[in-house]
């Protein structure tokens, strides 16, 4: 068997959850080590923060994103999908861009360039080629906003590394996640909650619709007038809110496997409350607070559910979720707790909090990867090619 016909290439889903996995293990301590000075960064042309915040998003979270995207696009577009050799040049790049990123500084700058795009534009330029090419055979009407925000990723990775836009790039990250986060939510969480309560969540497609409206100028939060950022923050947190009201809560958080993805919701709304607060003047907490609320709480809690369903689902196995799956959850529940809130409550050990926070997102990821990665190196258990 020729090494591109292994079954972890056979799925997106495989090799990048399988990238996902072992990139939560690590980066999050290699982080630590930095934040507490035990390790330190070779010298480049950007901070620690900057790496760990590109790092995080742009390596942990688009192997995620990638991870889904390549095969949720293949579904929605009816197609086999990018497998084999287009799937082992993408974990290539991806690796070659972890690798760039560190040894930055050691690198001419058009080389390192090209090291840090090579991944992001390729994926980016796949994902959009099968939008675009079967159209036609589209079955969601509505991912044309996938279609906005894929090459909108290319720009704010860039501003991200840049020492003059480092917000600006942070703040268009976070919101182009966001984006992306709603457009999932809106179409899984319907039929999550009917295949496992046999409940029909009530839609409303004018508030779908103006949520994920909404949710576009808000990545460019930081060029609008900063009552106006505020503003629609708000006004965006409201409108989930009452979504998410009238999407049955009180049935949904009696499942653990469901209602941690209601909570991922709930976090979307504080990180947007926050960033109101903060786009109308008041900071008084202590670190990034919307940004991780943001990551900790809607990646964190979300990511690793739907890890789980996919990783169960698309090889063949019973959606079930068992105890060390119910761990993981709860894990990376109280990381989202004691990175948000006991560093705020508490600043005083706030290296302490930091490094328990990055122990639980670390313990979560590691138990996922021993679980799951045999899954994805393994065939299909139902005997279906794929």
């Amino acid at each position: 068997m020729k090494f591109v016909d292994h079954p972890l290439w056979l799925v997106g889903f495989r090799p990048f959850f399988t990238l996902a996995c072992l990139a939560g293990i690590v980066l999050p301590l290699v982080w630590v080590l930095l934040f507490v000075g035990l390790w330190q960064l070779p010298a480049g042309p950007f901070s620690p923060l900057q790496w760990h915040a590109h790092e995080m998003f742009f390596g942990f979270g688009w192997a995620v994103l990638g991870g889904f995207l390549l095969t949720a696009t293949k579904n929605w577009v009816k197609i086999r999908g990018y497998h084999g050799a287009a799937l082992l040049a993408l974990v290539v790049a991806w690796l070659i861009e972890r690798a760039g990123m560190w040894f930055a500084g050691d690198l001419p700058p058009l080389l390192f360039r090209l090291s840090n795009l090579l991944f992001l534009g390729g994926i980016v330029g796949m994902l959009l080629w099968s939008l675009i090419r079967h159209r036609q055979n589209d079955a969601f009407a509505d991912n044309y906003f996938f279609l906005i925000v894929l090459p909108l990723f290319l720009i704010a990775k860039t501003l991200l590394l840049s020492s003059e836009h480092f917000a600006l790039g942070a703040a268009m990250t976070l919101g182009l996640f966001r984006v992306a986060f709603l457009v999932m939510l809106e179409r899984t969480l319907t039929q999550f909650m009917r295949n496992a309560l046999h409940v029909e969540l009530l839609r409303c497609p004018p508030l779908d619709r103006a949520i994920k409206l909404l949710a576009l100028p808000l990545i460019f939060a930081p060029l609008l007038p900063a009552v106006l950022a505020g503003t629609l923050a708000w006004l965006l947190a409201v409108l989930i809110g009452g979504r998410w009201l009238l999407w049955k809560p009180h049935l949904a958080l009696r499942r653990l496997d469901i209602g941690i993805m209601y909570l991922g919701q709930l976090a979307i709304v504080g990180e947007l409350l926050l960033e109101g607060l903060e786009r109308s003047g008041y900071a008084g907490w202590t670190g990034a607070l919307p940004m991780h609320v943001f990551a900790f709480g809607a990646i964190g809690l979300i990511v690793p559910a739907m890890l789980v369903r996919i990783a169960k689902g698309h090889t063949g196995r019973p959606v079930h979720f068992g105890p060390a799956d119910k761990l993981v959850l709860w894990i990376m529940i109280a990381g989202l707790a004691i990175r948000t809130l006991l560093t705020q409550l508490d600043p005083a050990h706030y290296t302490h909090w930091i490094s328990a926070a990055a122990a639980c997102w670390m313990l979560g990821f590691a138990v996922l990867g021993w679980r799951y990665i045999p899954f994805f190196l393994q065939p299909r258990v139902d005997g279906k090619a794929h």
